[in-house]
């Protein structure tokens, strides 16, 4: 418990100032550390996640999008379509924002303890065929859906066509496309 161990000394000194129970002592202490944790697992799956980092809430003007979709916008930011396991498309012209409002949702998902994976749908093609020629297929299929969220931008710039799709992945990989399986 590295925050206990970094700042005990410094918070006994407060608590002696402060006249603070041996309990309450106790309990700043581990809260440090709970804070300390959660913050850095934050950092983590932000990192880990690949969404860009600089389209996030704070940069993202909703006044830009029409009053519906902005308000359809906040309703993703509170999470409660991960619990219900739907789907969410993000459809608009080049330069809509539709990435921009894919990465703030994912970086605020994270945030509230989510583990959000985000990829261009070509990269996660490549990665899929990577995996099935490696034999790795299983353990790459298992590590995402050990997310809770996926973000695939760009799905419409794939340029594989349905018959070659059916004929390269197995049917466990066409399950997840819905009207492929």
């Amino acid at each position: 418990m590295p925050t206990i161990r970094d700042e005990y000394e410094s918070a006994a000194q407060r608590a002696r100032q402060e006249s603070s129970s041996y309990e309450r002592y106790l309990l700043d202490l581990t809260e440090r550390e709970r804070e300390t944790r959660r913050s850095n697992r934050i950092e983590r799956l932000l990192r880990e996640s690949r969404l860009f980092m600089e389209k996030g809430l704070s940069t993202l003007d909703l006044k830009r999008l029409p009053p519906k979709a902005a308000q359809q916008v906040r309703s993703l930011l509170e999470g409660d379509f991960v619990e219900r396991y739907e789907n969410v498309l993000i459809f608009g012209n080049p330069g809509s924002g539709k990435t921009h409002v894919a990465c703030a949702i994912g970086q605020e998902l994270i945030r509230a303890g989510r583990k959000v994976m985000f990829a261009t749908c070509g990269l996660m093609v490549q990665d899929l065929l990577a995996a099935k020629r490696d034999l790795k297929l299983r353990g790459f299929l298992k590590k995402i859906s050990s997310y809770h969220v996926l973000i695939l931008d760009d799905i419409g710039y794939i340029r594989m066509a349905v018959p070659e799709a059916l004929t390269r992945f197995p049917q466990s990989i066409l399950g997840l496309l819905p009207g492929l399986g």
